[in-house]
């Protein structure tokens, strides 16, 4: 069996030469395999065409994909967007009880099987040209939960509470202050949700004015305000600190006892750590996507970090993850590149102080610390974006810098802002090769970027960062709304540039996973967050991870197979043992 797939978001019909019907072998012969049809955009016909991919490799603008799939999965296609669109088989298992993750790369399928567990989508079983009705769905998977789950799913026994994806958005759908919108929400909880989340020091602020950790305790909060029996949290961990991510994962453990719980989450300490089972999810991004059996959290995550999925005999990755247990040897001949003295910058109610450092030559830094201590504050002062009131740096060097909360230019495509920003940057092959082709950002190109989605446009963020003509290179929170296979390959990508050119990066982040494959030392921030911010370092990889760790109180174990660092449950033996040495992080 092979499928067919058009990416509307990527085709351009009007600036290419139809290269698809031209070179297609069945059409050159009469057959009308590829249409055009009033909408301008071609259709190909799965029955006719032969599948030797000519159309794919010809198409300017990489927007069509000949894929092959085992002839079994066309009894399990769930949910088909169109003939020639994404398509989804299977989906997560129904279980009561324990917390189920949802683990894969972004465009394969895991925000539509959410919305068809949840009942916003109604799944059309691939007959994307018939209306399918919901007794149809129950007919469709009778004698197995997944009719009973349907039938009292649209019957409305079961109510639904969704956290959505990107909470970046919603200042731009609500309006008012904090207390104004929890006013709306009808719920005998809510005070308990909002103590839990914290909520109280900021009830009178205004939504526009909080921050994105902010944001995200507000979404949380609110999902868990209204009585459900299922929860589906989609990426809640964005923009919260590790110690936030583990209150909040200790939360959901305590609601998936009496509820049923599906989170989707590409932190994998923190999956980790919350999750029971877990089903992966792998195929072609924005063509179609397979759900797997479910899963043991531990084998799980192991299979998804190898490339390799045993039970379903899959390569999902040509590469393999490999972690180490000894932190990076330092190198005591860099050459110092930026320095400053004791930095002061002051607020209205809040204080940031900078201990004396030095960031050096050919080296990544990674920057890790709780929410609201100045991480943000201290990149924007070496940016020059802001100005410290007390304290000197030493620097005459370029500086490029990409913010934490990313905006564009509306009305531009992707081509265009990176070649206008860019210049000559552009044609450069090492840019082109380094940066551009590894970040896969070829196939959006001509893709408007006020409609990308989170985790492209951070992927264009970091190429213009990276791009630019400078000596070091700032990036806050560049994992965001990344998946977790984007964020290793992100960091490879880091790490290799700044070897090759010998120049510097600062990088800001909350995914330890992340700043670990990244980083050849660390900054330290402490303090009281919203009140204080002590920012320490830079100091070598495992001095700074246990200063970090034991302020946060954490330890990590390691994995007997793959040595991924694994959180250990507070006051385990592995956690107990790990404090008494001292050591947070390397064994």
């Amino acid at each position: 069996m092979h499928i067919a797939v058009i990416i509307e978001d990527l085709c351009h019909p009007k600036k290419c030469q139809h290269e698809c019907q031209y070179y297609c072998p069945p059409q050159r012969m009469g057959e009308k395999v590829v249409e055009f049809g009033e909408n301008g955009f071609p259709t190909i016909s799965e029955k006719l065409c032969i599948g030797c991919g000519i159309c794919a490799h010809k198409c300017p603008y990489q927007a069509i994909r000949i894929i092959g799939l085992p002839e079994e999965l066309k009894e399990e296609n769930v949910h088909q967007y169109s003939e020639n669109g994404f398509r989804l088989y299977r989906l997560p298992s129904i279980k009561k009880g324990i917390p189920i993750g949802i683990l894969g790369q972004n465009g394969l399928g895991k925000s539509t099987a959410i919305n068809i567990l949840s009942g916003f989508i109604i799944p059309n079983l691939g007959n994307f040209n018939s209306k399918i009705e919901k007794d149809d769905v129950i007919s469709h998977f009778k004698g197995t939960i997944y009719a009973d789950y349907f039938r009292n799913l649209y019957s409305g026994k079961i109510r639904v509470s969704t956290k959505p994806q990107y909470v970046d958005i919603i200042p731009k759908l609500y309006k008012g202050k904090v207390n104004e919108i929890l006013s709306k929400v009808e719920s005998s909880t809510k005070d308990l949700w909002i103590e839990k989340f914290h909520l109280e020091n900021i009830m009178e602020r205004e939504i526009e004015a909080l921050s994105g950790g902010e944001l995200q305790s507000l979404a949380l909060a609110t999902t868990l305000m209204k009585e459900a029996d299922i929860y589906f949290f989609d990426e809640p961990s964005s923009y919260l600190d590790i110690k936030q991510r583990l209150e909040f994962s200790k939360i959901i453990m305590d609601v998936a006892k009496k509820s049923q719980v599906y989170i989707v989450e590409h932190d994998l300490a923190i999956l980790d750590f919350l999750a029971e089972e877990i089903h992966i999810l792998y195929g072609t991004e924005n063509a179609f996507g397979v759900v797997s059996r479910p899963l043991s959290t531990r084998h799980a995550i192991n299979s998804y970090l190898s490339g390799f999925i045993k039970e379903e005999n899959i390569k999902i990755r040509d590469w393999n993850v490999q972690f180490f247990i000894h932190p990076p040897a330092v190198d005591k001949n860099l050459v110092p590149l930026i320095s400053w003295t004791e930095i002061v910058k002051r607020y209205p109610e809040f204080t940031l102080r900078i201990m004396p450092g030095r960031l050096l030559k050919s080296e990544v830094v990674g920057v890790v610390g709780p929410n609201a201590t100045g991480k943000t504050t201290f990149v924007k002062i070496l940016a020059g974006v802001e100005k410290q009131d007390s304290g000197e740096i030493d620097s005459r060097v370029k500086v490029s810098y990409k913010p934490q909360y990313i905006k564009f230019q509306e009305g531009k495509s992707v081509l265009d802002i990176v070649t206008s920003e860019l210049k000559e940057s552009f044609d450069d092959p090492f840019f082109k090769n380094e940066i551009w082709e590894p970040l896969n950002l070829r196939t959006i190109q001509e893709s408007n970027v006020s409609d990308l989605a989170g985790g492209e446009m951070q992927l264009v963020a970091i190429a213009l960062c990276l791009g630019r003509n400078a000596d070091v290179f700032l990036l806050d929170e560049p994992s965001a709304y990344l998946d977790s296979s984007r964020r290793i390959s992100v960091a490879k990508i880091i790490r290799r540039f700044i070897e090759k050119t010998k120049k510097t990066a600062l990088v800001v982040d909350h995914d330890v996973y992340f700043i670990d494959l990244v980083s050849d030392s660390l900054m330290v921030f402490e303090g009281t967050p919203g009140v204080e911010g002590i920012g320490t370092g830079p100091y070598n990889m495992r001095e700074g991870m246990n200063r970090f760790l034991k302020n946060v109180g954490i330890t990590f174990r390691r994995d007997e197979n793959t040595k991924r660092p694994r959180i250990n449950k507070p006051d385990s033996y592995n956690d107990r043992e790990q404090k008494n040495k001292g050591e947070y992080y390397y064994l």
